[in-house]
Formats: C-alpha cells, sequence, structure tokens
C-alpha cells in the first residue's frame, strides 16, 4: 500500500510522472517487447500448472519487474523500457487464469472429445485470443478515469513500480528468484524420478464392530458383524510449488484452505463409511472400487467434491457481496469517466497519447462478429449463439471493469476472477434453459461466454494495473497498449501447449491436476442445461457455506476449495504457511526495524516465487516427456523402485530452512532505507 504522500501524488493537478513528460526516453523497443514475451509465456505457462494443482495463481508483476530489471540494467536499458517489459511479461499470468478456470471445463463435461490438437488447439486459442483482447479494449475505454482515481490506491502498482525507481536493489533481489528457480527445478526432477518419495498415504480404520440385528432360522439374535471401513489420508507432499503457494498466502489463508480438507477427510468421509459403507455401491457409479480404501477415495470423488461444488458456489456469491461498495463505486466512476471522454480529442502531451475511442470501438465490432462465429461453430448453434455473443459483450464488459475495480482496490493477486466466471456462467446457463436450449450444445454455448468473459475479466484487471504503473512511472498508455496486444496475441497462440502437455502427462481432474474451478464450471453447467446434477448433494454444501458465513469465516471459498482439493495438497500449502509464521517469527525475534523486516518480506516472496517457478517449469518438462516418451501407463526409470518418504522428509527439511532462513540474510544495514514492500 502507498504511502500518503503517494496516495496524494495520485490525484491528477499534482501528478508528477518520475519520467516527465517533455522528456524523450528509449521505451517501445524490440529487446523490451522480446523479453516481456519471454517472461509472458514462461510465467503464463507456470501459473497454468500452479492453478490447475493447488487452485491458485499467483500475480507475476513483482518477479516480472525483477527480472526485467535484472536483464535490461545489463543492457543499459531505461525504466521505461523496463516498463515495457514487465508490461508483457506479466499478463500471460493473467490469460493463463482465465484460461485454466474454464478451457479445461470443456473436455471435463464431455463437450470436446478430446483435447489433441486436431481437436482443441483452435477453440481453445481462438476462445483465449477473442477474450483476452476484448479485455484489453474494455479496460482501455475507462484507463483514464480509473487510474487517475486518488480513491483506488493500487497497491501492486504502487509496489511495482518503486521497484523500478529503486534500481539496483532491485537488480540484486533477483539472486533470489534466479537460484530458487533451480532448487525447486531440482527437488522437482529428484523427486519425479523416485530418489524420493514424493507423497505418503496412510490408512486409518474409522469403523469399529458393532452389534447388528440378524436372524438365524426363525429366531432373531444379536451377532458381531464388521460395519466399519478405513479412510485414508496423507502426508504433506513434498513439493516446492505448494510449499511456496503456502509461504506467499501466509498461515492464516492456508489453514482456511486446510480446514476444508480436514472436514472433508476428516468428518465426511469417514461418517458416510461408517453409516452406509455396505450401500455404497447404490450411490457410486458402477466404476467405484469394492475395496475399503479406495472406495474413500470415491466417496470424495462422487459424494463431497460435489458438496464442494456448492459450497464454493456460496463463496463466489459472498466474495462478490462483500465487495458491492467498491464494485458499484468503481463502475458508477468508470461510466462516467467513458460518457465524458467519448467525444473528446486526446491530449497531445506524450503520458495523454492512448488509442484513440474510435478505433478501441471499430476492434470490439471485429472482435463481436469473430465471436458470434466462433460460438456457432462450437455450439453447432445459431440463434442461441448470437445471443449468447450478445450476452458477453454486455456481460464481458461490466466484469472488466469490476476487474479493474477490484485490482485497484485489492491487487490481482486477490481478484476473484473465478466468481465473477461463475456468476457469467450462472447468467448464460439459466438464459440456455429459457430458450429451450440443452445438451452438449447448450452446454458448448455456457461455457464459451464463461471462457471469453473469464480471460476478458483476469487480463482487464492486469492491464489496468500495468496502465497505473506506467501512470506514475511516466509511460506512453499507447505504447503500453500495443505492447499489450501483442503479448495477448502471442500467449494466447501458445497457451494451449503447457494445457496439452499437462493433460497428456497427468489428466485435467486427476489428484495430480484437480483442476477445482474447471471441475465446478463442468458440474454447473452440465447441473444446469445438461439437467445432470447431483442437487441434494450440491444443496448441502450451499447450506455448508451459509453456515461458514455464519460464523464469520474470513473465507469461505477456499475452505470450499480445501474440501475439493487432494489432502496432500492442501497438507502441503498449509505447511508452506507454518514456515512463513517462522520465518515472522524468526523476525520478531531479531528485532529488526521496518526497513529490515520490508527487505526480508521481499526476499521471501522471490524466494517462494522462485520454488513455484521452478517446480511449475520442471513439471511441463517431465509432462512433456511423460506426453512424448513415457506415455501412460508406462513411467520414466526410478532411481528406486521404493522410494522412502523418510528421504523426502529430510528434502522438506531442507527447503524449510531455506524458506525460513535465506530471507533473513537480506536484512542488511538498519539504517539503510526501506525497499517498497512485496505485494503478491
Amino acid at each position: 500500500m502507498g504511502s500518503p504522500d503517494t496516495m496524494k501524488a495520485a490525484t491528477p493537478s499534482q501528478h508528477r510522472p518520475f519520467v516527465p513528460d517533455s522528456m524523450e526516453m528509449k521505451e517501445f523497443s524490440f529487446r523490451a517487447v522480446m523479453l516481456g514475451l519471454l517472461m509472458t509465456v514462461v510465467l503464463g505457462a507456470a501459473n497454468a500448472y500452479l492453478g490447475l494443482r493447488a487452485g491458485i495463481t499467483i500475480a507475476a508483476t513483482y518477479p516480472a519487474a525483477v527480472i526485467g530489471m535484472a536483464v535490461l540494467r545489463g543492457w543499459k536499458g531505461s525504466v521505461l523500457e523496463e516498463n515495457i517489459a514487465r508490461t508483457s511479461g506479466t499478463i500471460g499470468e493473467g490469460i493463463a487464469a482465465g484460461a485454466i478456470f474454464t478451457i479445461p471445463s470443456f473436455l471435463m463435461a464431455g463437450v470436446w472429445p478430446s483435447f489433441s490438437p486436431a481437436d482443441a488447439y483452435w477453440k481453445t486459442t481462438a476462445l483465449i485470443v477473442v477474450g483476452s483482447v476484448l479485455g484489453v479494449l474494455f479496460i482501455s475505454l475507462v484507463r483514464k478515469g480509473m487510474v487517475e482515481d486518488p480513491e483506488l490506491p493500487f497497491p501492486e502498482s504502487v509496489a511495482a513500480s518503486e521497484i523500478h525507481k529503486a534500481g539496483r536493489r532491485g537488480a540484486q533481489a533477483a539472486k533470489y528468484l534466479f537460484w530458487n528457480i533451480g532448487i525447486g527445478g531440482l527437488v522437482y526432477l529428484l523427486g519425479a524420478f523416485g530418489l524420493f518419495a514424493v507423497d505418503k498415504t496412510f490408512q486409518l480404520a474409522v469403523g469399529v464392530l458393532g452389534r447388528s440385528q440378524v436372524r438365524v432360522g426363525s429366531a432373531a439374535s444379536k451377532a458381531i458383524v464388521p460395519v466399519g471401513a478405513s479412510s485414508t489420508i496423507a502426508a504433506p507432499s513434498v513439493s516446492p510449488a505448494l510449499l511456496g503457494v503456502g509461504y506467499i498466502i501466509g498461515l492464516r489463508l492456508a489453514a482456511l484452505q486446510f480446514a476444508g480438507t480436514v472436514v472433508a477427510w476428516g468428518l465426511m468421509v469417514p461418517l458416510i463409511l461408517y453409516f452406509i459403507g455396505p450401500q455404497l455401491k447404490n450411490y457410486l457409479p458402477a466404476e467405484a472400487p469394492n475395496d475399503w480404501a479406495d472406495m474413500s477415495v470415491a466417496v470424495w470423488r462422487f459424494i463431497v467434491r460435489p458438496i464442494a461444488v456448492g459450497g464454493m458456489l456460496v463463496g463466489s456469491v459472498y466474495t462478490l457481496y462483500r465487495m458491492k461498495e467498491s464494485l458499484t463505486a468503481g463502475l458508477g466512476k468508470a461510466f462516467a469517466d467513458l460518457r465524458r471522454s467519448a467525444g473528446e480529442q486526446p491530449e497531445l502531451m506524450r503520458t495523454e497519447r492512448y488509442m484513440s475511442f474510435k478505433t478501441v470501438f471499430i476492434l470490439i465490432g471485429i472482435m463481436f462478429l469473430l465471436m458470434c462465429l466462433l460460438y456457432i461453430q462450437v455450439s453447432g448453434l445459431f440463434a442461441p449463439a448470437i445471443l449468447a455473443a450478445i450476452v458477453m459483450i454486455i456481460v464481458g464488459f461490466f466484469f472488466a471493469t469490476v476487474s479493474g475495480s477490484l485490482c485497484g482496490v485489492i491487487g490481482s493477486s486477490n481478484n476473484p476472477v473465478s466468481g465473477i466466471t461463475l456468476s457469467t456462467l450462472l447468467v448464460a446457463a439459466l438464459l440456455m434453459v429459457s430458450l429451450g436450449v440443452s445438451g452438449r450444445s447448450g452446454v458448448a454455448a455456457v461455457l464459451g461466454v464463461a471462457a471469453v468473459v473469464c480471460v476478458s475479466s483476469s487480463v482487464a484487471g492486469e492491464l489496468l494495473q500495468d496502465f497505473k504503473v506506467g501512470y506514475i512511472l511516466g509511460g506512453t498508455p499507447r505504447r503500453i497498449q500495443m505492447a499489450e496486444l501483442i503479448a495477448v496475441v502471442v500467449a494466447s497462440l501458445v497457451m494451449y501447449l503447457p494445457l496439452w502437455l499437462l493433460h497428456r502427462g497427468f489428466g485435467f481432474g486427476s489428484r495430480a491436476l484437480p483442476a477445482p474451478q474447471a471441475g465446478l464450471m463442468a458440474t454447473l453447467a452440465m447441473g444446469i442445461v445438461g439437467h445432470d446434477m447431483p442437487w441434494p448433494l450440491v444443496v448441502v454444501g450451499i447450506f455448508l457455506g451459509i453456515a461458514l458465513i455464519m460464523m464469520q469465516v474470513r473465507s469461505p471459498m477456499l475452505v470450499a476449495v480445501g474440501m475439493y482439493l487432494p489432502f496432500e495438497t492442501t497438507f502441503a500449502i498449509f505447511v508452506g504457511g507454518i514456515f512463513r509464521s517462522l520465518a515472522d517469527r524468526m523476525v520478531q525475534h531479531r528485532r529488526l526495524n521496518a526497513a529490515q523486516r520490508a527487505r526480508v518480506e521481499n526476499a521471501g516472496v522471490l524466494t517462494a516465487s522462485g520454488l513455484i517457478a521452478g517446480e511449475a517449469l520442471m513439471g511441463l518438462l517431465f509432462a512433456g516427456l511423460r506426453a512424448s516418451i513415457w506415455a501412460p501407463p508406462r513411467t520414466p526409470v526410478q532411481i528406486f523402485t521404493n522410494p522412502s518418504y523418510l528421504l523426502g522428509l529430510v528434502v522438506l527439511a531442507i527447503l524449510a530452512s531455506i524458506m525460513i532462513f535465506l530471507p533473513l540474510t537480506s536484512a542488511g544495514d538498519p539504517n539503510e532505507p526501506a525497499p517498497p514492500t512485496a505485494i503478491v
């Protein structure tokens, strides 16, 4: 969060950019754009892996700023070139967030026959391109008023701009990122090749011997029969990425998510197995296993997960409700600015040169026509597809503005894009039902609207943050828009590749890649339009979510996501949160001043971000190897046939020491001024 002086300086009458309007400086250069494109592909792919596995994405603004500075300072690049590189580099994360929440749902819902390049590449790319370009255009219409609004603090934008201003300190901080990218990748590969066991599952008895009424001959008697079962729990995954996520979000949020897992595996699964264990085959699909240990997983998948869907539904709605004041105020200001600016000529000052409204509206019209053709092709319908495109344009602009407003208040890391998408999906689904559309065509149309809106909203929030950084630094808005348009097209063209590799290597919806948000979208679309939803279980989840709200739980959505994710995944995130808590206690114990605490916090976030990126990149590489060489069911050669989880715990201890003690080495001189706080 910026200081009062920084906030005051954001007003139009007093604002003085870091690079004055009168100064001409190298900005939109080939090296800056190419570096940004490389970062957007890499960081976007890494976030795709992370989001599919953990249901969480991490903002790329801070790592992209540090990497861009470290590279371009070596080439004697200007601060505005660094801004262009960071602007281009962050958009991949926004596209990845939108894509992973919706694209896998087409396959999970059975709308697409496969995810092979022949079946899915052009559809995936077209949906992402249309959504991301519309996100850039929508937010360009309201950019000026929202960026210059003094009531929007833009915490991540202020932090990113201060990193660019800090110069040498930011470049030195890159070592925490780069070194830990290597460590995270190495740990992942050693675990994947069997040097140590990454996961460990334990089987617990949850049933007891009980007395049941049985009939022997003509007489009834009491006999002791087994009426219990066993359930499974897991130790935390030795995963640098999951530990890094827990470190960044902190112990409180990590504990909330893990609480959902405890409710699922410690309460719901054992109770269901205990009371209706022998009759479970009547409630599970025909392919469900017969042994108790595997049946506990089936109970979680087919009974508990639909309950979690109801909880996520309530959590998403509640998240938007809590932000109703910010949503209403931000949207009102955006429309007021749009009305004022529609007839104005752009200012001649460099920092006021941005794409004309005429050009923006023409491009929106072109995107609308392309979207109509896309929806007709995807759904096989005509009139409903046109109506879906109209709904998308209206709802898309509304939610793109909402997303930008939320990023201006709480940052992109906390932007509830999945809640926005869910609201869009419900509107589109009810519309299809009212038109009498059902079956796969209706589900395809609904998911198509949701996909475009999700990508559009995610990109819009990221772009508005980039506009704010450019506003603070003195960048040229038109050049920022050009860089963003190039970046979104490039990222859209290649985003299918990491998704395809991950699906081929692990499978969407598997324990390795649960894809919780995509599963939620698929379930709701099939349930409402396809009339294939276990409504009693979803209603149970809805009441559970309401109960969590009544108990004033900070984030019911996180609890529901914890119920949906595998035990070992949320346990690892929780352990990462514990590491963050221990690191904070070490800072307090050493009595560091505010400047030293800020440096330690920055180094800690970069350390965790490096571990996340390292595992994500190696995970993509490993998925590619499995897809091309060791196609399932074959597995790669293992170092040990039966790797030990005890050795995995040793690796976990090493990662703990890195995450707790390494950032402390950056505390530095207590008399040195404080750097900007990393807000991720």
